[in-house]
Order: structure tokens, then C-alpha cells, then sequence
């Protein structure tokens, strides 16, 4: 493989991704739908019964729909890749003169740029809705962070789902878990309000500290040790799902 082979052939592929979501904006769009329901209906629907003290419940509530916003896209990597492989794309891409693993990160970084966008709509609305933050360019820049993070990390298991589903229906349904995880958390209402075994469970999977890390840098609160807990997280969910998907790629082109 020529110098610089790997970086060259992934630019290249993902440009062809983008430009495939460029011409069809509707996946972006139909992505963030979902969140933006779930934003007017729990603010305007039940926010009036939901009490999370003297926070405003579109602020509270932002953060957990960034992360149903990802979780929902993620779901048309898996299925980019299964498409990809119905058509004999990878078979032809790997005739020719390419580094391999350049296609998966070709749908790893579209699912980066793509959802970037989707959670920027969510939080235009957010804005439109009443959202403020007094949080300057720094803790802004930590939110980026963390989403992108986490945006890597269940990509990673979309690519095991896209790589390993025998049909379009099965590639989408290894998502609704994820999107439902958010509602078992801090998310919609704090943890204190559950009854005992559902808080344990809230308190103490990845979607709560996550939620709960974010919301801080928004109001400018200290973070504690949320952050390194949503870090691990996202961190180790990455390492796993990249070795896995690595690995099965690797088994299904040998």
C-alpha cells in the first residue's frame, strides 16, 4: 500500500458518502424528527407536571435528546453498510488498490458528520424553544467532545449489526434498544424520583452520566466525577465494539 494510502482512500470514500447524504437530506432530516417530537411533546405536554426544581425543563430535558438524536442515526450506518455489502461494493472496492479498513471509516466518519448536524438542528430548535446557556466556548467545546465520542462508540455497533445483519429490517432493529436507554435514566426526570431497582439501573449505566455531564457544563455547574464516569463509558464501549467490528470485517473479506 502506498504512503498516505490509508488517509487518501478514506477521504475519498467518505466524500462519497457525504455526497450520497447530500443528495438525500432526508436521512439527516428524518433523524432528527424523532428528538424534536420528543422535545415539544414532553416540554409542552408534560412539562408542566415534571419538577426538576428551578432549572427550565427544555434545559433539563436538551441533553438526553442530543443522545436519542445520536442513537437514532446511528441506526443508518448499520444499514449504509448492509446495503454496501448486498450490492457487491465492498467486493469491488477491495479489487482495487485500496487500503481495506478505508471503508469502514468511511461510514465511521459520515456517521460522525451526519449526526453532528442532526444534534445542531435538536439544539436550534432547543434555542427556538427557550433553551439558554451561560456556558462560554470551553464547556461548549467539552459537549462536542463527549457527543463525539459517544457518536464513535455506537457507531462501532452499528458497524457490527451492518456487518452481520441478513436483512434491512434486522440492520435497524439493534438501535431501539439504545434509543430506549435514555428514557431509563436522568434524562426526562432525576433518578431520586424512581422506585428502588429501576434508580439502581438509572444510576448507574452510561446514559446518566452522560446526561448528567452535560447538563453541568450547560448551567455551568462543577461536573464531579460524572465526566470521567461518562468518559469510561464511551471510551470502553469503543475499544470493545472497534475490536469486534475489526475483527469481523476482517473475518468476512479473508
Amino acid at each position: 500500500m502506498k504512503p498516505g494510502g490509508f488517509l487518501a482512500d478514506t477521504t475519498a470514500l467518505t466524500g462519497r458518502s457525504l455526497r450520497h447524504i447530500a443528495r438525500s437530506p432526508d436521512t439527516i432530516i428524518t433523524t432528527a424528527l424523532m428528538p424534536i417530537a420528543f422535545l415539544l411533546m414532553f416540554v409542552y405536554v408534560f412539562g408542566g407536571a415534571i419538577h426538576v426544581g428551578a432549572k427550565s425543563y427544555v434545559g433539563y430535558l436538551l441533553p438526553g435528546i442530543m443522545v436519542i438524536t445520536i442513537a437514532s442515526g446511528i441506526s443508518y450506518v448499520g444499514f449504509r453498510l448492509f446495503l454496501d455489502r448486498q450490492n457487491g461494493m465492498f467486493q469491488r472496492l477491495h479489487s482495487m488498490p485500496i487500503a481495506r479498513s478505508s471503508a469502514l471509516w468511511a461510514h465511521v466518519l459520515t456517521s460522525l458528520v451526519s449526526n453532528l448536524v442532526s444534534v445542531a438542528i435538536v439544539v436550534v430548535v432547543a434555542f427556538l424553544m427557550g433553551f439558554r446557556s451561560g456556558a462560554g466556548v470551553l464547556p461548549w467545546l467539552e459537549v462536542v467532545g463527549i457527543l463525539l465520542l459517544l457518536t464513535l462508540a455506537l457507531t462501532w455497533i452499528a458497524v457490527i449489526a451492518g456487518l452481520l445483519a441478513k436483512s434491512a429490517d434486522g440492520v435497524g432493529g439493534f438501535a431501539y434498544p439504545i434509543v430506549f436507554l435514555p428514557f431509563i435514566s436522568s434524562a426526562f426526570v432525576p433518578t431520586r424520583t424512581m422506585p428502588g431497582p429501576v434508580r439502581v439501573f438509572a444510576e448507574n449505566q452510561p446514559v446518566t452520566s452522560i446526561v448528567n455531564t452535560i447538563r453541568d457544563l450547560f448551567t455551568q455547574q462543577p461536573v464531579g466525577s460524572d465526566i470521567w464516569v461518562a468518559l469510561a463509558w464511551c471510551a470502553g464501549i469503543l475499544v470493545v465494539s472497534f475490536m469486534a467490528a475489526m475483527r469481523l470485517y476482517r473475518r468476512q473479506i479473508a
